[in-house]
Parts: structure tokens; C-alpha cells; sequence
């Protein structure tokens, strides 16, 4: 089994964010449910949990902007850390993400 990891990125800061809060509040039982479906099968290595929408991007040892991204609405939301065979595995895992429908952005990771 390999280790992969699970990153979940969603607009946070734009007028018009997506996934919304109401979609996110909509999308959180079947996300909870998700991961601990996950956990069922002992994929799970290393739970979610929630970061905030600012951060720090730092592209010198002199120049420190605040924001997930300077040029990008997106932010890192949620990671976890799964056990798959390959990235055909951990890519159906990923896919599941039920927020995804609302505008979620996953991406899929293997540790090497």
C-alpha cells in the first residue's frame, strides 16, 4: 500500500465563493460520513481538520503576503492522508468527496 495525500481547495474569499457556506453546511454530513467511510475500510492514516481561509505565501525570505494564494482565490480547506494501492485507487477514494459538487477542487498526492 502507498500513501497518498487527500487535498481539498475551495474559493473562500471571493464575492461569489464556491462551494457557499449553505452548500458546505449542506455538503458536511455526507463529507463526515465520507471520511468515515474511509476509516471503515482503514484508508485512513490521518484525519481531516479544518484550516482557516488565510494563511501566508511566502515567495522570499522578504516578501510574506497574507492569502492562501497571491494570484488565486483558492485555499487549502481540508488534507488527510489515505492508504491506496496506486493512484487509480486513491483517485476513487478522492472522487467521492461529496463537495466536489459545489465547486470543491480535490487533488491527489502520493508520497514517494
Amino acid at each position: 500500500m502507498n500513501e497518498f495525500i487527500i487535498l481539498i481547495h475551495r474559493d473562500m474569499i471571493s464575492e461569489h465563493a464556491s462551494p457557499s457556506q449553505r452548500q458546505i453546511e449542506d455538503a458536511f454530513k455526507p463529507y463526515v460520513e465520507w471520511v468515515d467511510d474511509i476509516a471503515a475500510e482503514g484508508k485512513l492514516i490521518y484525519p481531516p481538520k479544518n484550516w482557516d481561509s488565510g494563511g501566508r505565501v511566502i515567495s522570499r525570505p522578504d516578501i510574506v503576503r497574507e492569502g492562501p494564494y497571491a494570484e488565486s482565490t483558492m485555499s487549502l480547506s481540508w488534507f488527510f492522508l489515505i492508504k491506496a494501492r496506486d493512484y487509480d485507487e486513491a483517485v476513487a477514494i478522492a472522487s467521492g468527496c461529496p463537495i466536489i459538487q459545489y465547486g470543491a477542487v480535490v487533488e491527489v498526492r502520493m508520497a514517494v
